[in-house]
């Protein structure tokens, strides 16, 4: 396990510069096992150095895609989060932070067409005011024919500057349709304080 400050989301590329000890074991150990994959939680409070940090029950699996070692012995690390997963219990640290885990699967994949409809609305608003605020092309977030409802909402969430507890409460959602309602709530967000710094500009 690989805690960190920040969630990620399925889907998400997670780029690591890997240097303490405990950690460089744990790749060792990840690119020689059958599928090289840790997994991932967010820091709700604290610090992971010295223990007594606190962390969340909901993570996701990191698949390692690429893994390249440098001459101090650091190494540039590239993974995807690939499916969600729940912590049921956190085992001593061997050396590096260890749990029992278990996948969890949206427990429904159905979204509501309108719903949908609803978030690429709030999407383009938000694009446009970044356009306006920045003077350049906001984020391009167009749906893929071969994603499913899960895949873009995760993407979405993942290419907007959502906080870490947005993004966490993102990922905890029990299915898609949740998730699309947080991702809607987190961007009006966005767009309200995008609006204000607009506004404050004229």
């Amino acid at each position: 396990m690989f805690p960190l400050g920040t969630p990620l989301l399925p889907g998400a590329a997670l780029p690591l510069n890997v240097f303490e000890l405990r950690y460089l074991m744990m790749m060792d150990d990840c690119r020689a096992a059958t599928t090289p994959e840790f997994g991932v939680v967010l820091i709700e409070r604290g610090s992971e150095v010295g223990g007594g940090d606190e962390r969340t029950a909901v993570g996701c699996v990191a698949r390692i895609v690429r893994m390249l070692e440098h001459e101090d012995g650091r190494r540039s690390v590239l993974a995807v989060g690939d499916r969600r997963i729940r912590v049921e219990r956190w085992l001593d640290d061997d050396p590096y932070p260890v749990a029992m885990v278990d996948d969890w699967p949206d427990e429904s994949d159905d979204v509501n067409e309108f719903v949908a409809a609803d978030l690429a609305q709030r999407l383009a608003v938000f694009i446009d005011l970044v356009a306006r605020a920045t003077d350049r092309p906001g984020p391009v977030v167009e749906p893929d024919l071969d994603e499913t409802p899960s895949e873009f909402v995760c993407r979405v969430a993942s290419i907007l500057p959502f906080g870490p507890s947005d993004r966490q409460s993102i990922l905890a959602a029990p299915d898609v349709a949740e998730r699309y309602e947080r991702v809607a709530v987190a961007l009006d967000d966005l767009i309200a304080v995008t609006r204000f710094r607009l506004a404050d500009e004229i």
